[in-house]
This record gives C-alpha cells, structure tokens and sequence, in this order.
C-alpha cells in the first residue's frame, strides 16, 4: 500500500493533499513517505538555522569569513555544525576556523 500512495502522489503532483486523499480514501499523514517527508524538512530545516547561527557567531567571533569559508560551512552535516558550535568558542582568529574546517571537511 505504501508504494502505491508514494506513486499516486508523485503521480498526481498537481493535486492538492487533501484531493488525493478523498481519492484514495485515506489519511496521507498517516502514511510512511509522509512521515518520512516530514522529518526530512525538519532535518533540513534544523541544518539551515545551525549554519545560519554558525556563521553569525562566527563573524562576532573572527569578524570576517571569507565566502569560500561560508560555502565550505554550508556543505557540513548537522552534526558537524554542532561540533563547529562548540569549537567557535575557542576561536580567536579567521585562521582557527580555516584549521577547523580543513579538519572537519
């Protein structure tokens, strides 16, 4: 059942979630790819507010980094963003991040 939901909603894309469920009689946040979809955009939604922290903390702590730094930053792993969290403290120039970041990349 799960893969015949998945393909009736990429199938009918253009239908609204509550369309394909009068549709096919059922609750789409009920399903595995709902759930799955959902915890994805948090997952995705919790890297962007760490890096965008990150790298606010960042510019108070260094003052300026360098946009090769910043696309290097914006490829890490939540974990990773987590880890550089931490370290930043201890951070007193630019060069302390590019040690970082060569490190951890």
């Amino acid at each position: 059942m799960e893969l015949v939901t998945t393909i009736v909603v990429y199938k009918f894309e253009t239908l609204s979630r509550r369309e394909v469920e009068a549709m096919l009689g059922l609750n789409l946040q009920e399903t595995r790819v709902y759930r799955e979809a959902k915890d994805e955009g948090r997952q995705e939604g919790r890297q962007e507010e760490g890096r965008s922290l990150i790298l606010r903390q960042l510019t108070r702590q260094v003052r300026v980094v360098p946009d090769v730094m910043q696309s290097q930053i914006a490829a890490l792993s939540l974990e990773q963003i987590e880890s550089l969290g931490e370290a930043l403290l201890d951070f007193n120039n630019v060069v302390d991040l590019e040690n970082w970041l060569a490190e951890h990349s």
